[in-house]
C-alpha cells in the first residue's frame, strides 16, 4: 500500500469516527468535567457561579444528613450482596440440571422486567402503616402488624433492600445459570469419583469454576447498589427527616429541590470516586487470584 493510500485510508477512518467520537465528548466527557467545576462553586442556577474552593466539600461531610446517607449506602451495598446475590445463587444451583428447571426461574426473572420506580410503588402500598403486610400480620394474629417498616430507621432501609432484592434475584440466578452451564464437566466427574457429593462438591469443585460469573454478578451488583435511587426516591423520598437516604436520594436533593448545584456537583463526585474505587479494588483482586479452573482441580 502506497503512503498515498494509507493517509486517504486514515482520513477515512478519522471520518468515520469522528462523529462517534464527538458524540461522546459531547454527552460524557463535559458533562463530567462541568460536574469538577460546579463542585467548586456556589451556584444555585441562577446568573454566574462563584468559585468557593473546597467549601462544598466541608459542608458535605459535616452534614450530619450526608453522613447517614453514607452509612445507608454502605448498607445498601452489604445487603445486596447478602440477599440478592446469595438467593440468586441458590435459585440457580437448585434448578440447575431439573427438568423444567428454566420454567422454575421464570417467577423471579419476571420482576426484573419492572422499573425500579414500578417496585418502590408495589411495595410502598405493602409495606404502609396499615398496608397489605400490616393487615396480612394482624389477621393472622401474628406479631409485627405494629411496625411502621418505611417510617423507622434503619428498618425502612432493610425493607427496600428486600423489595430491591425481590425485583434482582431473577437476573442473579440466570446470570449464575449461564456460569454453571460454561462449567466442564471433566473435573466435576473426576471430584464425584474421588467421592466429592452434595457440599463438599459445591464448595470445592462448583463454586470456584464459577468465578467468572460470581464476578460480574458481584461487581455489578456493587455498583448498582451504590448508586440507588428510584427505589428509594419512590419509596420514602429518603425520608422521614432524611434518615432513609442514599448518596444518589442525597445529590438529587441538594441539586434540583434545594437548588445547591455546588453541593449537589459535589457529592455527584464523591460517589463517582468511591464507584470507580470499590469497582477497580474488587476487579483487581478478582484478577489476582487467578485461573479458578486450575484452583479447583488442585484442591
Amino acid at each position: 500500500m502506497s503512503r498515498r493510500s494509507s493517509t486517504n485510508y486514515q482520513r477515512a477512518a478519522w471520518g468515520f469516527l469522528a462523529p462517534g467520537v464527538a458524540a461522546v465528548v459531547l454527552v460524557l466527557h463535559l458533562p463530567v468535567v462541568y460536574t469538577v467545576y460546579l463542585s467548586f462553586t456556589d451556584f444555585n442556577g441562577l446568573g454566574d457561579p462563584d468559585f468557593v474552593g473546597l467549601d462544598n466539600y466541608v459542608r458535605m461531610f459535616r452534614d450530619p444528613a450526608v453522613l447517614t446517607s453514607i452509612v445507608n449506602t454502605l448498607l445498601w451495598v452489604v445487603g445486596t450482596l447478602v440477599v440478592p446475590v446469595g438467593l440468586g445463587l441458590v435459585v440457580a444451583y437448585l434448578a440447575f440440571g431439573l427438568p423444567g428447571g428454566a420454567w422454575l426461574r421464570v417467577p423471579f426473572l419476571v420482576p426484573y422486567a419492572l422499573s425500579g420506580v414500578a417496585v418502590g410503588v408495589v411495595f410502598s402500598f405493602v409495606l404502609q402503616n396499615g398496608g397489605a403486610l400490616s393487615q396480612a400480620l394482624e389477621w393472622l394474629h401474628l406479631p409485627g402488624s405494629e411496625l411502621r417498616w418505611l417510617q423507622d430507621a434503619p428498618l425502612n432501609t432493610f425493607a427496600m433492600i428486600i423489595a430491591s432484592a425481590w425485583q434482582g434475584v431473577g437476573v442473579n440466578a440466570l446470570l449464575f445459570t449461564v456460569g454453571l452451564q460454561s462449567i466442564p464437566k471433566e473435573p466435576l466427574e473426576a471430584a464425584k469419583v474421588d467421592g466429592a457429593v452434595g457440599w463438599r462438591l459445591f464448595r470445592h469443585m462448583i463454586w470456584p469454576l464459577l468465578r467468572p460469573s460470581t464476578t460480574i454478578v458481584v461487581g455489578l451488583s456493587i455498583v448498582n447498589s451504590l448508586k440507588t435511587f428510584d427505589i428509594v426516591q419512590s419509596m420514602t423520598q429518603g425520608g422521614p427527616n432524611r434518615v432513609s437516604e442514599t448518596l444518589g436520594v442525597t445529590m438529587y436533593r441538594n441539586t434540583f429541590l434545594n437548588s445547591e448545584y455546588g453541593l449537589g456537583a459535589a457529592v455527584a463526585l464523591f460517589l463517582t470516586v468511591i464507584t470507580l474505587a470499590a469497582s477497580i479494588i474488587y476487579l483487581r483482586r478478582q484478577l489476582a487470584i487467578g485461573d479458578p479452573v486450575k484452583k479447583a482441580v488442585r484442591q
